[in-house]
């Protein structure tokens, strides 16, 4: 095991700073002391409210400094690394959502590949000690074989939101290999959690609920043929991160300093079950019995049947599995949103 402590004197860049992962990075290296700086161009992909309340959060920190800023702007991106010098860069700042690659590519195009980009050669020309990049599950696309490990086969990615992922890797790779830029990509499977993004299905399962619209379950009504994710708490995802930060892979003469982790819970879900379990989280949230209509249609192009992580690496790495069971996490969530939505709630009729 090679797990080194988080190094506090060293300054950290988060990209996507606003975002649910990135957020909570952010708030975990700062309440251990690191000096932080936030990027974000807080766009309106999903309610900009909630991107602002979590800034909120970190503003009371003295060593956070936040750049309203777009990372497929390269000037902004050279400015930045030239102006504070940051040691680490966490770049989570990417367009989401598999469907919405369907109807938006262009944003795709721009933030992942472009804004990816201009990051590669900021840290080309402002060396950094590690570069730690979010690919996702999506690359392993309709791969029958589980769990997924990452030296899977990867070449056939089902939506350009995985494509894009995936050249992401690529990209990594090469300047790492042409640069000597120390660089770790994360495959994160289905994060979820308090103050998550509101385009995820138990978001938006919760919303419906409030509203007294039905569900819409993209697996035909088909219980037996159910989908499956590898669910995992944003607690986990983040400890995943924090664990890899300070450890870098060295370059060797064989290979580049570039790898890959999969960061996922290690047990799939049935779609069935996590929606049954939030039911249960948000009737105890309420105090009440919860249960959504539910309207099953056909399953949407660029949908995967199954994710399911292996650890193995990860672990081997710095020793970390992530744990959280569905029904704490769930409940967490539920607990939060009744919260933040408590005088909105209020006014719903169900």
């Amino acid at each position: 095991m090679k797990y080194k402590e988080l190094n506090t004197d060293k300054l950290y860049l988060i990209t996507g700073a606003a975002g649910f992962i990135g957020f909570f990075l952010a708030k975990r290296l700062l309440e251990q002391g690191c000096r932080v700086i936030g990027i974000d161009n807080i766009n309106d992909y999903y309610d900009v409210n909630l991107k602002y309340t979590r800034l909120k959060k970190l503003k009371p920190f003295e060593n956070f400094f936040f750049i309203k800023g777009d990372i497929s702007d390269k000037d902004a991106v050279m400015q930045t690394f030239e102006e504070y010098k940051p040691n680490v860069v966490v770049n989570l700042a990417a367009q989401a959502g598999v469907r919405y690659s369907l109807e938006n590519p262009d944003a795709y195009i721009q933030s992942n590949i472009i804004g990816f980009y201009n990051i590669l050669e900021a840290c080309r020309y402002h060396p950094v000690d590690h570069l730690v990049y979010a690919s996702s599950s999506s690359v392993y696309g309709a791969n029958k074989k589980v769990p997924f490990e990452e030296s899977d086969f990867v070449d056939h990615p089902v939506s350009l939101y995985a494509a894009t992922k995936k050249s992401n890797e690529l990209m990594a790779h090469t300047y790492s290999h042409l640069y000597n830029i120390p660089a770790t990509g994360l495959r994160f499977f289905t994060v979820y959690g308090p103050m998550g993004r509101p385009d995820m299905a138990y978001f938006g399962f919760t919303d419906k609920y409030f509203k007294g619209e039905p569900i819409r379950i993209f697996n035909n009504g088909n219980f037996e043929q159910d989908l499956y994710r590898d669910f995992t708490y944003i607690d986990d995802i983040v400890e995943g991160i924090v664990r890899l930060l300070n450890n870098p892979l060295i370059k060797t003469e064989e290979a580049a300093p570039h790898r890959i982790f999969n960061i996922g819970n290690n047990n799939p879900e049935k779609l069935m079950n996590f929606i049954n379990a939030l039911e249960k989280a948000l009737g105890i949230a309420l105090g009440r019995e919860v249960k959504f209509k539910k309207i099953y249609e056909p399953i949407k192009p660029g949908d995967v049947p199954a994710t399911f992580a292996s650890t193995d690496l990860l672990y081997q790495e710095v020793g970390f599995k992530p744990e959280t069971s569905i029904e704490e996490g769930l409940q967490k969530f539920a607990d939060w949103y009744v919260g933040y939505y408590g005088t909105e709630i209020e006014k719903c009729n169900v």
